[in-house]
């Protein structure tokens, strides 16, 4: 699990609270940078657009589909939102998978396996939820835990129930992002373990019996792992835009 510890780089303490640069907030950093680097590559407004463009492009169009599709026409007022949402969780996920531990002393660093990283990305999108449905809809908004065609005789149980599993929301995305990234590395790691512990045992048919096979292994689960950080990004942009949803349309 050492490659989840949030180790400082830099030691700082201000007003007794330590506010310590980590390598947590180091590759937050080159993550913004890389996307950074990838929307002003992007950005050049050519008329014959070349691959970097149309890269982008394609990226924006298909957020921009997903919010139209998810809320309609209006969906458009929220692509900046969520294309900085998705763009972030994809970047971090696959900056976790770059092969940095090549170098001597450096570690890649999965800032998404972190519950405290991914709960405020919830605590972000299920905030701008509330501004939306208590903006557009005031105290009306608070219809969206009534459904329509509710019986009457189940009106102290139906609004119970949606307040719940709406308040829930946020929980669900930290933990699903969270989670999907953790046991993925997680189990990535104990593969590579396999590997160099056989490599390295006295006995020359343990490597043939553990370290080839695990190694064959590692190989699939490290592209099964590359598709997951893709889809995890997706569902964590698409519940947010159903979400979102909800407090426009209320659903």
């Amino acid at each position: 699990m050492k490659q989840f510890q949030v180790d400082p780089i830099v030691d700082l303490q201000l007003l007794g609270y330590d506010i310590s640069f980590t390598n947590s907030a180091l590759f937050m950093l080159l993550v913004l940078f890389a996307l950074w680097v990838f929307m002003l590559g992007g950005m050049k407004r050519e008329l014959v657009p070349g691959r970097w463009q149309m890269a982008v492009e394609s990226v924006t169009g298909f957020v921009q589909n997903m919010l139209s599709s998810s809320i309609g026409p209006e969906g458009k007022k929220y692509v900046p939102f969520v294309f900085s949402l998705f763009m972030f969780i994809l970047f971090a996920n696959f900056m976790g998978m770059m092969p940095f531990g090549i170098i001597p002393g450096v570690h890649p660093f999965t800032v998404t396996s972190h519950l405290s990283i991914t709960a405020v990305l919830a605590v972000m999108s299920f905030s701008i939820v509330l501004i939306v449905g208590f903006w557009k809809h005031g105290l009306h908004f608070f219809s969206l835990f009534v459904p329509q065609g509710t019986p009457w005789w189940l009106m102290w149980l139906i609004p119970l129930v949606e307040l719940f599993s709406f308040l829930v929301r946020p929980f669900s995305l930290a933990l699903r992002l969270f989670v999907a990234m953790t046991a993925g590395h997680v189990l990535m790691k104990v593969l590579a373990g396999f590997v160099i512990n056989g490599l390295n045992a006295e006995a020359f048919w343990v490597a043939g019996v553990v370290s080839i096979p695990s190694f064959i292994l590692m190989i699939g689960i490290t592209m099964l792992e590359l598709l997951v950080c893709a889809i995890q990004a997706y569902v964590f942009a698409l519940l947010t835009s159903l979400y979102i949803n909800d407090a426009v349309n209320l659903h």
